[in-house]
This record gives C-alpha cells, structure tokens and sequence, in this order.
C-alpha cells in the first residue's frame, strides 16, 4: 500500500492526454506530501464527474518560482501536455511549482460516476485541487472501479 493516495480533479482535456499517454506529468501550484511510489486518483471535472484511472507517482519535483520558472519549464515541456503560453498563464504570480511525473496509467475497467461515489462514500468530495483518500475509501473505490488498482511488486 503506498503511503499516499491522491485524489486529483483534472480538467478535461488533460485528463484526455493522460490517458492517451500524451502527458505524463501533472503540474501544481501547491506542495504535496506525494512521493515515487504513491498513488494519484484521477478525477475529470465538469462535466463528465468521473473518476477513471489510478496514476503510480514516478517522482515529484518541487521548484521556487519566478526564479526558476524557466528551469522548471525546460524539466517539464515535453511532457506536461500544455503550451509555454499555459504555462506561464498558469504559474503567473505563483511562488510555487509542483510537477508529479507518474509511470504505471491503471485505467478503470468501470470509471466511476460522481453520483455513484457519493451513494457510497456520502462524506467524499472532488477537490478544487486535490485531497488525500483514506484506506477504506481507497477500499470503496477499487470495488467500484471492478479493477485492482494496485499491482503486487516483485
């Protein structure tokens, strides 16, 4: 079991590339306790609510910002899925960039709808952001997503 399991709201069109392989890093404005080995639960926002896949974390760098915004661009570019315009759009005013490199896309046999999570687990909420799940809702989740989201290390 890894240490953290992440529920992470990701808009639409990126939580397309995701699952296309398309982008294998998701960008950040705040710190997370996320470390290799950990778990990202992918939710898509409005308006399809669903969550789809589980995402292995591969490692999470952490940069000081604006002094490092290029740095930190060149670390992500080619696999981030958005514009150097996005980019800075996005981090502008931000002193903080948060990138988390996953590996090992688990996509859910049943992606699981908002409203049959919440029938479950009334208490569960997507995230502006992000939150972290606890083990029984972890519990919860994998049953209803039909699949095994963790799988054994060798």
């Amino acid at each position: 079991m890894p240490n953290n399991i992440l529920l992470l709201s990701i808009k639409p069109e990126y939580a397309e590339k995701i699952l296309a392989g398309k982008k294998t890093v998701e960008l950040r404005r705040v710190r997370t306790r996320l470390e290799a080995g950990d778990l990202v639960l992918v939710y898509v926002t409005s308006p399809q609510q669903i969550l789809v896949a589980s995402l292995e974390v591969e490692r999470v760098i952490t940069e000081n910002l604006p002094q490092k915004k290029k740095d930190f661009w060149e670390k992500v570019k080619d696999k981030a899925g958005i514009t150097y315009q996005d980019f800075q759009r996005y981090y502008q005013g931000a002193s903080l960039g948060v990138a988390i490199f996953f590996n090992n896309k688990n996509i859910f046999n049943n992606p699981i709808k908002l409203t049959t999570l919440k029938k479950k687990l009334p208490a569960i909420n997507p995230p502006q952001s992000y939150r972290y799940i606890t083990d029984h809702e972890f519990k919860v989740i994998t049953k209803l997503a039909e699949k095994t989201i963790l799988k054994a290390k060798n």
